[in-house]
């Protein structure tokens, strides 16, 4: 990974202490303050995870395939690959780890056999508990001074951030605009 170097050299005309410079012609209205506490933000809260993940030999796709067959018990492999949008190989092998070492089950469809549909086990659930509850006392953390109205209003940024467009059916679940996980497994 490359240094950020944040000092100018004194032979850049550009770069003298003090001065504010012109944003280049059409930069003015770029939004590089939410733009960097995203990046802030998005770093910090998953390192919380991170960090716990390290002692499993696990990353951050083990994470996200763990948070989303727990949230989503029957979850079908290929709705996960919608939802993760990762290869078919990464979620391979990343599913292949979390079987083996039993935090994930497989099981066919009911009513398809050739649905592989996704199930967390007790210790699947236990690690997910844990990493949702430091991600959990970040947000309470981050949410202590502002009202109920505030984070109303922080929900509702975060889903205007997501591509209304996205045919994601846990995305669909989540946002409220059907249960389509629940319909395809009835």
């Amino acid at each position: 990974m490359a240094d950020i170097n944040f000092s100018a050299s004194s032979t850049d005309p550009d770069s003298r202490a003090g001065e504010t410079r012109s944003p280049a012609p059409g930069q003015a209205d770029l939004r590089w303050d939410i733009i960097e506490l995203l990046f802030f933000a998005y770093r910090d809260f998953v390192g919380d995870a991170d960090h716990e993940l390290e002692a499993f030999g696990f990353g951050r796709a083990h994470h996200r395939v763990l948070h989303f067959v727990h949230r989503y018990p029957g979850l079908k492999v290929a709705d996960l690959l919608d939802v993760l949008r990762i290869t078919k190989q990464s979620l391979g092998r990343v599913l292949k780890q979390l079987l083996d070492e039993g935090y994930i089950v497989q099981r066919t469809g009911n009513n398809d056999r050739r649905q592989r549909l996704l199930y967390a086990t007790a210790k699947g659930e236990a690690l997910v508990g844990k990493l949702a509850g430091l991600q959990t006392d970040r947000i309470n953390r981050a949410l202590r001074d502002i009202t109920p109205d505030g984070a109303d209003e922080v929900r509702k940024f975060l889903r205007a951030m997501i591509d209304r467009d996205d045919p994601d059916k846990v995305l669909a679940t989540i946002l409220g605009t059907g249960n389509a996980i629940a319909k395809d497994q009835a």
